[in-house]
Order: C-alpha cells, then sequence, then structure tokens
C-alpha cells in the first residue's frame, strides 16, 4: 500500500469508531481482516496513524474547524507527525486509493490556524467533561500535562531479580538499545521508534526465558514504594494478570508468601504462565469460588495488602489514546463505588503495623486523594505515611519530591516523571 492508501485507510478506520464505542485495537483487527491485501508493515503504519490521529483528536478538530475523520487525519499529520501542508497535500491527491484533494479551506486551515486561544481540554487533547477534574488536579498546567499524555510512550521492562540484574538483562536486550529508567532501578526503557512501532518483545529469549516483563516505570515504582520484605505475608487483592504479584515476588526474593487475588477469575487466567517464566515460587493464586471465602484464613496476617485498584485509566493515555474518548462519567461512578468497596475490606486482612498500598493508574483526585481522605476519615486505625518515609523506606528517598500537593501519597505524571500516570499511597494500622 501506498502512504496516501494508509490515510485512506486510516479514515475509514476512524469512522467506523465514530459510529461504534469500541476498542480502535479490535477496529483495526477486523479492517485488516476485510482487507487480506495490506501486510504486515500496512497494518503496523495504519495502526500508528490511526493512534496518532486518537492522541491529538480535539487539537486536530478544533484546528481544522471539522470533527470528521478526515479532518482529524489532517489535523494530526500536523500536530502529531509534524508535517507541512504540502506534505499532506501530496498524501492527498485523489489518484488510486488516496484520499480526495485536500480543500482551499483546509490548506488555509493548515497553514494559518493555530491553537492559541483554545480551551485547555483542546490544547491537552482530553474530554472536556473531565475539564474541570483536570484543572483541580494540575492547575494552569492542565493543558501540559493533557499534552505529556498525548504523546507516544517508551517500552518499558523491569529485570526480574529473581534471575537477572539489570545490568545482565541490558546485555542481553543491548540489539534493542535500551537505557536504564531514571527512577526505578530495576527499569529498562526502549524508546518508541519514528512509526510509534515496538519490538517484537515476545520473540526475546530475554523474555522467554523470564529475565525482564513489560512494566511501565510508574508501576514498577508503585510496586517498590510497597517495600514488600523477604518473610512477610502480602495480599495482592485485585492481581489480575499478576505485574505487581510479579514484583512483589521479585522483592521478596521467593521468601515468604504471597496471595494473588481478584473478585473476577477470568483476569487471574494469564497468571500462572507468568508466574512459571519468572521462575516466582512463593505466590499462591486463589481464584473466587462461588460463595466461599477463599481469604478467611488470611484474617489479621498480612503485613502488606496491595490495592491495585480499577479505575479510569486517566494516566494510561499515552499506550491506549482511544480509551480518552469513551471513558464517560457513568464509567467514573462505577469505578469510585469498586475503589471504596476495596479500600473498606482491606483492613480485615491487616495485622498491627501493617499497611495498606492504594495504586490507581488515575491522574483524578475523585478516585485518589479523596478516596483516601474518606478512607481514613471511616478508620481511625490508619494513618497515611508521608511520603518522604515511604519513599525512604523503598530505599528510593527521591521520591519524595512526587508527594501529592493535594494530600496522602505520591503523584506520577508522564509530564513530571517521564511514567504512565500513577497514584500511590501508603496506609499504616496503628
Amino acid at each position: 500500500m501506498t502512504p496516501a492508501a494508509q490515510v485512506s485507510a486510516a479514515i475509514e478506520i476512524l469512522a467506523e469508531l465514530a459510529e461504534r464505542r469500541r476498542p480502535a485495537a479490535d477496529a483495526i483487527k477486523d479492517w485488516g481482516l476485510s482487507h487480506r491485501f495490506a501486510g504486515s508493515k500496512d497494518r503496523a503504519a495504519i495502526s500508528s496513524l490511526v493512534f496518532d490521529a486518537l492522541r491529538k483528536r480535539a487539537s486536530a478538530a478544533f484546528l481544522m474547524g471539522s470533527e470528521t475523520p478526515r479532518a482529524i487525519v489532517v489535523g494530526a499529520l500536523r500536530e502529531a507527525r509534524g508535517l507541512g501542508a504540502e506534505d499532506i497535500a501530496a498524501l492527498f491527491t485523489g489518484e488510486g486509493h488516496a484520499p480526495a484533494p485536500l480543500t482551499a479551506q483546509e490548506r488555509e486551515r493548515l497553514a494559518t490556524a493555530t491553537l492559541e486561544g483554545a480551551p485547555a481540554h483542546i490544547r491537552g487533547d482530553y474530554p472536556e467533561w473531565l475539564a474541570e477534574r483536570f484543572a483541580a488536579a494540575f492547575g494552569d498546567a492542565a493543558a501540559e500535562e493533557g499534552r505529556a499524555l498525548a504523546e507516544r510512550a517508551p517500552v518499558d521492562l523491569r529485570a526480574n531479580i529473581l534471575k537477572a540484574s539489570r545490568e545482565d538483562a541490558i546485555r542481553r536486550l543491548a540489539h534493542l538499545t535500551p537505557e536504564p529508567t531514571p527512577l526505578s532501578p530495576l527499569g529498562l526503557r526502549i524508546a518508541p521508534t519514528a512509526k510509534g512501532r515496538g519490538p517484537a518483545l515476545t520473540a526475546e529469549p530475554a523474555y522467554v526465558k523470564g529475565l525482564v516483563e513489560p512494566q511501565d516505570e510508574g508501576s514498577q515504582l508503585a510496586a517498590l514504594l510497597c517495600a514488600a520484605e523477604p518473610g512477610e505475608q502480602v495480599l495482592d487483592l485485585c492481581a489480575g494478570g499478576g505485574g505487581k504479584t510479579l514484583a512483589l515476588a521479585g522483592q521478596t526474593h521467593n521468601r515468604g508468601q504471597i496471595y494473588a487475588y481478584d473478585d473476577d477469575g477470568r483476569r487471574l487466567a494469564p497468571i500462572y504462565a507468568r508466574l512459571e517464566r519468572a521462575g516466582a515460587r512463593n505466590v499462591q493464586v486463589r481464584s473466587p469460588r462461588g460463595q466461599a471465602d477463599v481469604l478467611a484464613d488470611l484474617e489479621g496476617r498480612c503485613g502488606l495488602v496491595l490495592i491495585d485498584a480499577p479505575c479510569t485509566g486517566t494516566g494510561t493515555w499515552r499506550r491506549h489514546p482511544d480509551a480518552k474518548w469513551r471513558l464517560a462519567p457513568g464509567a467514573l461512578e462505577q469505578r469510585l463505588a469498586e475503589q471504596r468497596e476495596l479500600l473498606d475490606k482491606a483492613p480485615r486482612f491487616v495485622k498491627a503495623g501493617g499497611r495498606i498500598v492504594y495504586v490507581t493508574c488515575s491522574l483524578l483526585l475523585d478516585e485518589n486523594e479523596d478516596q483516601i481522605a474518606r478512607f481514613l476519615a471511616e478508620h481511625a486505625d490508619f494513618s497515611a505515611v508521608p511520603a518522604a518515609e515511604a519513599a525512604a523506606k523503598a530505599g528510593l528517598p527521591e521520591l519524595a519530591r512526587f508527594g501529592s500537593t493535594h494530600g496522602a501519597g505520591f503523584r506520577l505524571t508522564p509530564r513530571t516523571a517521564g511514567t504512565d500516570g500513577f497514584y500511590v499511597c501508603v496506609s499504616r494500622r496503628g
């Protein structure tokens, strides 16, 4: 396929997404199945363009004065790809499978339109209904934070210290030119390519043998702030696929016991293969069994309960740019209720002097500082551990600078930390 034909395909996929609220990856896959002449490189190029257009959807539409899929792609070619008007016009010739030529109005807007005077949610490319919440969280920096969330994310890996040091992992993956992450002592970072394609990680021997695991640096830091100790009893209350469970197994050096639970047993399905590949031997998976209380024996026994809470995922928009446009107010209300339930459930398992670590990949106060403030007000036997103390306990005192200015806990964002967006709060009993 020619680059112009790839642009036409991206417009077609965006039109389909405008009609149906669904993950972009599903729409792209379906397009590929119905257009089998498109090779793997074509599909990758089309996917990259679709996601770039979704990253810049609001600003691109504003610049072009239209919210049509065509206008969004044209605007994104300027905003996300940095193409000039003539380079864009060369892709819109109307010849063969190319889109129709640019109109006079489109050419004029490409040449003259700017984001000057646009509202923060336009400049930051996030939904208008979240504008007040972003302003509450970030003040005058809301648009800048949004722009950082609209950039491509690197590929972050965590060295599995049960099998290899970070230095060894870097040597094993030298052909991918990884760099040490600046904040996590276990992280490796592979920069995104110009076309946004990442490495075929599952084909790498270092991955197959369990030396590394994909994990954003922010997620690595969240696990490190748990400060899990060898011999400790740990409950991962929302283990899902096991990303943080694996990190905790490394921290405890396979000593003690980690209980991986999720109230939806289907989410636990990937954890078994990942545990085997990582060589994690101190993890016991507790799947739900009807009405049975499968965690009853853990009551009052755990030194650490991790709540990797379900959330809106606003901090992960670099990796899932379509999610921000599918997010609806009703989803936020549902997540808030789930978070409250988990926070109220966790104390049952915490022993005296033990701690709850609450983590979200959200940037909204509602899901973070506000939830913790409510929890602490209703559970007088718990108190928030100050950021400086929690960072020092984790052996990462430099993380204290990410202490939240809105209340207890830490805030990590792409703009301030170079990670996905995360909130982490450590609360201690007694």
